[in-house]
């Protein structure tokens, strides 16, 4: 046999096992009405409370921690099983669209700078040597023969 503790914004109502009779609940508290087996606390602040309930020579202890919040909203499992459906959906959604967009657009051709038209790979010529920085080879000593060291 248990207490059956129902929450609703900041009303708690617990539920004593006990059958019906001349049920007592402990402590009484200001915000309190007990209704034989029923005890209900409305405004509750959530803080830790012990409660008991007796009917002659039998009593059954419980320590209430609940939780309660004023602007809280109750959800059936419905409601709840519905909002992750739809969000899942929708994500999806964006991912199909983002996929479809990004596909199309890697088969063409970009017309950023530095972008090489697709195709035949044409081949670059060497650059072009800077005559004064030419190296010197064999059979071409004559380009330089009119350098000479200077004495100072």
């Amino acid at each position: 046999e248990e207490f059956l503790v129902e929450i609703s914004g900041t009303t708690v109502t617990i539920t004593c096992p006990l059958s019906e009779g001349n049920i007592k609940w402990e402590p009484i508290l200001a915000n309190s009405v007990t209704d034989e087996r029923k005890y209900v606390i409305s405004n509750h602040d959530s803080s830790p409370l012990n409660l008991s309930c007796s009917e002659g020579d039998k009593k059954h202890q419980m320590y209430l921690k609940a939780r309660v919040c004023t602007n809280c909203e109750e959800l059936d499992a419905l409601a709840v099983t519905g909002i992750i459906t739809a969000d899942l959906l929708i994500t999806c959604g964006v991912l199909i669209l983002v996929y479809y967009f990004s596909k199309d657009r890697k088969g063409r051709a970009s017309a950023g700078a530095g972008s090489r038209p697709r195709g035949q790979k044409m081949q670059r010529p060497p650059p072009v040597p800077n005559p004064d920085y030419e190296p010197i080879r064999k059979g071409q000593r004559e380009v330089y023969a009119g350098l000479e060291s200077r004495g100072f």
